[in-house]
């Protein structure tokens, strides 16, 4: 798009071929004859062609002006549209907003986001409701979530949805620091452990099980199935001492603070993309749009997070 076309040209253009008169339409956007015939004249310069001819009865459109005309009225709509969005984010009416989250994001990721929302549109009612990916996904399809945020899952999950990226993640091995795998790392050791490990509805699963075949490593045996943080947690850090197979994002906290230690397992081949899901068909509102922004303006600045 020429850079040269401004907002005062196609509001000039727009106004005049809708009062099918230059003086009218200049007398609808406040604007003297000279101005608005300046205005056109410019519009039809950087242009390179005629948009409307002059006769007795007023303006009449040529049919570049009126192919130009619909483009100009899509435009002048959308930039209103956008403007009242943005009025509306601030005073609160906008459409409230209802997010799913994995617990890969939900520890860590998107609490960071939401605190930026809530800034931005403090009134807005945005609701939070986490599971595991087949959960969310179903509730998205059914039009209860406007937007998941989480691992990708396996292609036949994706039917119908589409997935932005915002960075990449691995699964880890936690365990208490005081755990006797910390020093002595080894995979084919964890089955003698209590193993918090991802059900069959988790994203990481699949992940998760090639990446145990490919080092020769059995299903452990001594294994709990579950995608809750309290209670991988509490069994991590418990009597069980469990070792937790989850993926970064959602123990890094405890791993800054020091409750928690990944062992030292290369798990590269776990690396998966962590984005937002929406419908396909789906038009997102303003509010929808404004947090995605906001997720991939963050995911930017995270980059590829430790374990990649």
């Amino acid at each position: 798009m020429d850079r040269r076309i401004k907002f005062r040209h196609l509001d000039a253009f727009v106004a005049i071929a809708r009062a099918k008169s230059l003086k009218r339409g200049a007398f609808q956007i406040n604007l003297s004859q000279p101005a608005m015939s300046k205005t056109l004249k410019d519009l039809e310069g950087i242009l390179g062609t005629t948009l409307m001819e002059r006769d007795r009865s007023g303006v009449r459109l040529t049919a570049q002006g009126e192919v130009f005309l619909h483009y100009a009225e899509q435009s002048i709509a959308a930039l209103q549209h956008g403007l009242t969005n943005i009025e509306s984010l601030g005073k609160g009416t906008a459409v409230p907003l209802s997010v799913g989250a994995m617990p890969s994001v939900a520890a860590q990721f998107l609490p960071e986001a939401m605190a930026e929302f809530r800034d931005i549109s403090p009134d807005t009612v945005l609701h939070i409701e986490e599971g595991p990916h087949s959960f969310l996904v179903d509730r998205l399809r059914r039009g209860a979530l406007d937007l998941a945020v989480g691992r990708l899952g396996l292609p036949e999950t994706m039917v119908g949805l589409t997935f932005t990226q915002l960075y990449s993640e691995s699964v880890v091995f936690a365990v208490a620091p005081d755990h006797p795998l910390v020093h002595k790392p080894d995979l084919t050791a964890i089955n003698d452990h209590l193993v918090v490990y991802p059900p069959k509805d988790a994203a990481i699963r699949p992940l998760v099980a090639r990446f145990l075949i490919s080092q020769g490593v059995a299903l452990f045996d001594r294994r709990i199935e579950s995608t809750s943080m309290a209670i991988g947690r509490a069994l991590a850090l418990g009597p069980g001492r469990a070792v937790w197979v989850i993926s970064r994002g959602v123990v890094a906290a405890d791993v800054a603070a020091g409750h928690l230690v990944i062992l030292d397992i290369d798990t590269l081949p776990t690396a998966g993309p962590v984005g937002i899901m929406s419908r396909a068909d789906a038009d997102l509102s303003a509010t929808a749009r404004l947090f995605s922004r906001i997720l991939k303006d963050r995911g930017e600045a995270q980059g590829n997070p430790a374990g990649l």
